[in-house]
């Protein structure tokens, strides 16, 4: 394309606003929190707490995530049956529905009076207001993007590979582990650079199923709410939002590093169709 041509202009004209739009409110972020400011408001006991949380309820989902998720996205990246364009749909569902609706809809399933809340509480399994419905809460809106994104990688996956594979005697499992998940990589790790995000800010939906409460289901973005709802509290919130923009560019660093950058420039894939 012709830099020059009036075409060219525009496109170029449109980037540095799509840029800029994008970048100033995250440097703004920094250049109104001085580096004692952040330091002070990280030595709060609150804050701490809700980061830890954040850091370890994230890891849990993610981890779960991953070791669900890969071989459902496997199955349906290489399987084509009937009905597959609709369980896809219903995977895809949470990307779209309001978190404050995805809220409701675990409260409706798994709270106390809900579909499976009985059986639960049976077992002796609480969410609600809970550590673990935290992590209920952050599985359910993540899990979409890590398996959107490993479908279609292993969709990408050359299946002459995976049958020259099995011609050479490697049995199911061997394959997706040798041969399947090495060439679906890239896209995995963006996947799951997509899903830790997620699940690092997400907001609605833990709120209302396991709500806010301090050292035991209050994340860093709840944290976040609730001092900048404190009369004086926007220099908390900012120091809050700034160490939770510093975690998630570590975990597109760690995605670059391991040469996802293509998948994730192009989130919707090739083979998710």
């Amino acid at each position: 394309m012709r830099l020059r041509s009036g075409f060219g202009l525009l496109a170029v004209g449109a980037a540095a606003v799509a840029v800029v739009f994008l970048v100033l409110p995250v440097v703004a972020i920094f250049a109104d929190v001085s580096p004692a400011r952040l330091l002070d408001a990280l030595g709060e006991e609150s804050a701490r707490e809700a980061l830890w949380l954040s850091l370890r309820t994230t890891l849990i989902a993610v981890v779960v995530v991953v070791l669900v998720g890969t071989p459902a996205a496997y199955l349906l990246g290489l399987r084509r049956f009937r009905g597959r364009s609709l369980v896809l749909t219903a995977i895809e569902l949470p990307l779209v529905i309001p978190p404050a609706v995805a809220g409701i809809a675990l409260l409706a399933a798994l709270g106390p009076h809900g579909v499976l809340g009985g059986w639960l509480e049976d077992g002796g399994l609480e969410l609600v207001f809970q550590t673990a419905g935290v992590v209920v809460a952050l599985v359910f809106v993540s899990a979409p993007f890590y398996l959107r994104q490993g479908i279609a990688a292993f969709a990408a996956v050359d299946p002459r590979l995976l049958e020259a594979a099995r011609t050479l005697g490697a049995g199911p499992f061997r394959t997706f582990a040798t041969v399947a998940v090495p060439g679906a990589r890239p896209g995995l790790a963006s996947g799951l650079a997509l899903a830790w995000g997620r699940a690092l800010g997400e907001f609605g939906a833990t709120l209302l199923f396991a709500g806010s409460l301090e050292g035991v289901t209050q994340t860093a973005p709840l944290a976040i709410f609730s001092a900048f709802s404190r009369p004086g509290g926007f220099v908390a919130a900012l120091a809050l939002s700034a160490v939770l923009i510093v975690v998630s560019a570590l975990i597109l660093i760690g995605v670059k590093l391991l040469g996802a950058d293509r998948a994730v420039e192009d989130p919707a894939g090739g083979g998710a169709r």
